[in-house]
């Protein structure tokens, strides 16, 4: 029976020319701590071999004030540390604009790019993704905003986040450069991106695909309802032959895909940022990976 071995080493994010590495550290709850402990978290995602660093204008937003908070943590972490930055690949969002909701009009995200700049004290983002659709903008407004930041310098390279098939196809037909990424909800116990068409786009036109919330939200950690339970049994299962936490097998299975998804990691624990290495020490057997989507599925694969 063939075996899926997975390596560490570096991939290119699409056909922007960058290389990242096959698994990110998002951002989203980085907020609330001093400075020098947000560097250690950021060197510990360093040395777990982590290169792609996932954040947006809206992290840390509590519903009502600090919008902007996890870029101006960081910023001030690059303000003390300047060679941090060069030493990642840094991607940031915009386009939420609560309570609007979304915005993706040029005038909006041109200044919400110049916003998140100024906060993280750089010149530039690696990669920077709409972080959801408006639907009030046409396509092609947005794709000439895009092309835009990227003659401009500022960005190197272009994604969305959250966007449907159809969504992210009348993108791509109005751009003129190629769209890096596409950043969808994916774990073992949300799957749809491999039968939506999502993951099979981003085959056919090289689109690296990153994955939030790959512990489904908390609940592959602590499962609470009888769906749950066989996923993290069918999970546990490969873990503990390859004596890794259920969390980096779970890492480990979405990116056994072959759209080679990245997961975008969430914690902010220093001690579990260290595990992730942990997710390339297994290797999954067809039947192995197929157990995990079966018990998700609730029935037999037909």
């Amino acid at each position: 029976m063939s075996e899926i071995i997975l390596s560490p080493d570096s991939r290119p994010l699409g056909k922007s020319g960058i290389a990242v590495s096959p698994i990110a550290w998002g951002m989203w709850r980085f907020a609330g701590v001093s400075a020098a402990e947000g560097q250690a978290l950021v060197e510990a995602a360093f040395d777990a071999g982590v290169t792609l660093f996932d954040t947006a204008d809206i992290y840390g937003f509590d519903g009502s004030g600090g919008f902007g908070d996890a870029e101006l943590l960081l910023g001030e972490i690059f303000a003390g540390s300047p060679g941090l930055r060069d030493r990642m690949v840094l991607a940031s969002k915009g386009g939420i604009t609560p309570p609007v909701p979304y915005d993706s009009s040029r005038g909006y995200l041109m200044q919400a790019l110049e916003d998140s700049l100024r906060r993280l004290r750089t010149d530039r983002v690696d990669l920077y993704q709409i972080h959801r659709p408006d639907i009030l903008t046409h396509p092609q407004e947005v794709a000439r905003t895009l092309e835009e930041m990227v003659s401009s310098g500022k960005v190197r390279a272009i994604g969305v986040s959250n966007y449907t098939l159809d969504q992210t196809q009348a993108l791509i037909d109005h751009l003129s450069i190629p769209l890096a990424s596409q950043q969808p909800e994916f774990s073992p116990l949300f799957t749809e991106p491999m039968t939506n068409g999502l993951f099979d786009l981003a085959m056919a036109e090289d689109i690296a695909t990153l994955a939030w919330s790959p512990l489904g939200g908390g609940r592959i950690a602590q499962p609470g309802s009888a769906r749950e339970e066989a996923v993290a049994a069918a999970l546990d299962k490969i873990a503990e032959k390859a004596g890794v936490s259920r969390t980096a097998a779970t890492y480990s299975w979405i990116m056994a895909h072959p759209a080679r998804v990245i997961p975008i990691v969430g914690t902010q624990n220093v001690g579990r940022i260290t595990e992730l290495a942990d997710a390339f020490r297994i290797t999954w057997t067809r039947q192995d990976w197929y157990d995990v989507l079966v018990a998700s599925r609730g029935e037999r694969l037909p």
